[in-house]
């Protein structure tokens, strides 16, 4: 829901009823992740997608029908028959997908959770999606760090939502959580979904070149919230990184020592400096950090001159380890923008575990396993930043 706020939040100004479909679960090889969402408005206007295009009618029509009765609908869309006109999954993924009626009056609490995620602050929506004959069905929870609030029928189940759901949220994931009839961890009666906002994760770009600027430009478009930083103050300009949320000009490794705290596994360092006056320092700092990837600019020749200064410096052969330089997958890449392509298949490729190789020489699934679950009550959990 993320990616279409914007439309959502006019539409629930408007005070009409429209449709909000979501993917709440996935299977195989489905075209789009739990979360992905889209709008039907009342006059019939579509925001959004829930699968790429695969069973976007068949949805729109159902999204109409909830629109007209009021009531929410859950559907399961999965790999078409030979008939050419059967609503299905081409690619042969199965997902499930909730419709609600969404107003004032179905989802009170919408317009604090759209203000919470455009603020950057931490909020997950649950979902009763279980059996759709139950009165609970379609109930929501809204779970802050601190505070909730929603009914979901009983005291019980939200005490336990609670608890579960701030822990997915500390780590942005979203998908179903199972519990027994009256709440129980152990137990299967009732389906929760839990779509997790948590704040964009962060890109830190180090170096006010004309790389950098690429790099911003496709982090920004993959969803990243983008910092571009150089002690420089005459090349580190909003003007030259429009794409980047904030531009600061500063020490790269003073900066990054400042803000070590708020880096977390989520977290993209890109160094692009390739100086060693700016670069050995900051790399100090940032494999001390928590980041998830960290990435650095150079030569064959700059890398090793730079390992040398980084072990002369103190920095452990485990630190080092974590250390992708030179950066970027090996696309032959020329230009600051080919090279920010490589710069961003690396960091898909290190979020999710491919190969990197060409798709037509592999074989097997395209999309890997979801993230194993906790058995006791969670399924399908998989990272979010809708």
């Amino acid at each position: 829901m993320r990616d279409i706020r914007n439309a959502i939040s006019e539409l629930y100004a408007s005070g009409e009823t429209f449709a909000v479909a979501t993917v709440i679960d996935t299977y195989h090889s489905a075209p789009r992740e739990a979360g992905a969402a889209m709008a039907v408005a009342p006059d019939g206007t579509v925001i959004g997608s829930v699968s790429g295009g695969c069973v976007e009618g068949a949805v729109y029509e159902l999204a109409k029908e909830v629109i007209k009765t009021g009531r929410p609908a859950r559907e399961r869309y999965g790999v078409s028959d030979d008939d050419a006109f059967a609503v299905g999954l081409t690619c042969g993924g199965t997902l499930h997908v909730l419709v609600e009626p969404v107003d004032r009056h179905t989802h009170p609490q919408l317009a604090e959770v759209l203000a919470g995620i455009e603020g950057h602050r931490p909020v997950a929506v649950a979902t009763v999606v279980g059996d759709a004959g139950s009165s609970a069905f379609g109930r929501h929870r809204v779970v802050w760090p601190d505070s909730a609030s929603g009914d979901l029928g009983s005291q019980r189940l939200c005490d336990a939502v609670d608890d579960d759901v701030r822990g997915l949220l500390a780590q942005g994931r979203t998908g179903i959580l199972r519990y027994g009839a009256l709440g129980e961890r152990r137990g299967d009666d009732l389906e929760v979904f839990v779509q997790s906002f948590a704040p964009a994760p962060r890109m830190l770009v180090f170096g006010a070149i004309d790389f950098a600027a690429a790099v911003a430009r496709i982090g920004s478009y993959l969803g990243y919230r983008v910092t571009v930083c150089d002690a420089r103050g005459v090349f580190a300009t909003t003007a030259r990184f429009p794409d980047a949320d904030e531009v600061v000009v500063r020490w790269p490794h003073v900066f990054l020592t400042e803000i070590a705290a708020e880096v977390d596994e989520r977290t993209a360092v890109c160094v692009l400096t390739h100086d060693p006056k700016f670069d050995v320092p900051l790399l100090e700092v940032a494999l001390g950090t928590r980041a998830g990837y960290i990435g650095a600019m150079g030569s064959r020749r700059t890398h090793a001159d730079r390992m040398r200064r980084l072990r002369a410096a103190g920095v452990t052969e485990e630190q080092l380890a974590r250390l992708r330089s030179p950066i970027g997958l090996d696309l032959g890449a020329r230009t600051p923008e080919e090279t920010a392509v490589s710069i961003a298949a690396e960091l898909i490729q290190s979020r999710w575990g491919g190969t990197g190789r060409p798709l037509h020489v592999t074989s097997g699934r395209i999309h890997g396993e979801p993230i194993a679950a906790d058995a006791s009550a969670e399924t399908s959990i998989s990272e979010s930043t809708m």
